[in-house]
């Protein structure tokens, strides 16, 4: 049975404005929001993340996360998220990338007051928590015109209805008016060219008859002339 996911949505606006305001208050506190809101992350796969699982390949920052069900996925990052995570782990080697205030690993609730306030720092007035920049991954990236297919593996979702469910503008008249929706635009007709008929072939002249020489009347007592292989 379908159903529709009853978290909070957020628009691409307010997604940018909570990044705008991480952005000011911290390192972490900006590439939590970041691995939440640009790469789609679920909060215990951001909190999971390690040092140890950045990786350069084909000229794209990536990270291997463990991802729900116990699949291992290397995604790349949005360069925002890399130059935040930048920032965050700093001259460290290994570890978490996102530390507690008390230097430990930082936790799920904690994680969850972080979007809290950074919610209310850009002036989100909605109750919201880190499944909500999930939902918001989701939404923007359909909008962008991203296919339902690479939105699903990016969310590592299971099938493309439940990415559908956590879409907030599925029944946006601008997302629902495509090309295939508006009337295709007929041809110009032309009109009926009247078809040339070609020329008869031209008639050739007949040749002028050949004239007819006339024989002089014979003299009486003129014997005909033979040729003289034919003289008697």
């Amino acid at each position: 049975m379908d159903y529709e996911s009853h978290a909070i949505g957020l628009d691409r606006n307010e997604i940018g404005a909570m990044l705008v305001a991480a952005g000011r208050a911290g390192a972490r506190d900006h590439a939590l929001i970041s691995l939440l809101a640009l790469n789609g992350l679920r909060v215990s796969e951001a909190i999971g993340a390690r040092i140890e699982d950045l990786a350069l390949e084909r000229g794209h920052r990536t990270l291997t996360v463990l991802r729900k069900g116990g699949k291992t996925v290397t995604m790349p990052l949005a360069p925002r998220t890399a130059r935040a995570i930048d920032l965050v782990v700093g001259e460290r080697f290994e570890g978490a990338i996102l530390y507690g205030n008390d230097g430990g690993v930082l936790d799920r609730h904690a994680a969850a007051r972080i979007v809290r306030r950074i919610g209310k720092a850009a002036g989100i007035n909605k109750h919201i928590g880190p499944h909500t920049l999930r939902h918001g991954f989701i939404t923007a990236a359909l909008d962008a015109g991203v296919p339902l297919r690479d939105v699903q593996e990016a969310a590592s979702h299971a099938g493309p209805r439940t990415t559908m469910r956590y879409d907030r503008a599925s029944v946006s008249l601008d997302r629902q008016r495509t090309p295939d929706n508006d009337p295709a635009p007929r041809p110009p007709t032309r009109s009926p060219q009247p078809q040339a008929h070609a020329p008869p072939p031209a008639q050739l002249p007949r040749p002028p008859p050949t004239p007819r020489r006339k024989k002089k009347p014979r003299r009486a007592g003129q014997s005909p002339v033979y040729p003289a292989s034919c003289a008697p």
